[in-house]
């Protein structure tokens, strides 16, 4: 797997992730809230399959 998600885009996608579970584990959005592991996930991996299938890439890295 290549990167195709720029470090905005990560630390974005972990801190959404990180409310999102911290709301569920407390109550406030149900069980719904879980869904914040896939953005934590794919944010701290550095790689999204939506944007692979999508053709996108927000990571600086040039393709060769």
């Amino acid at each position: 797997m290549k990167c195709n998600s720029g470090m905005i885009d990560r630390v974005l996608r972990v801190v959404v992730g990180l409310v999102l579970i911290a709301l569920a584990a407390t109550g406030k959005v149900g069980v719904w809230g879980w869904i914040g592991v896939v953005p934590l996930l794919t944010g701290a991996v550095g790689y999204c399959p939506a944007y692979g299938i999508l053709g996108m890439n927000t990571c600086g890295i040039k393709k060769t």
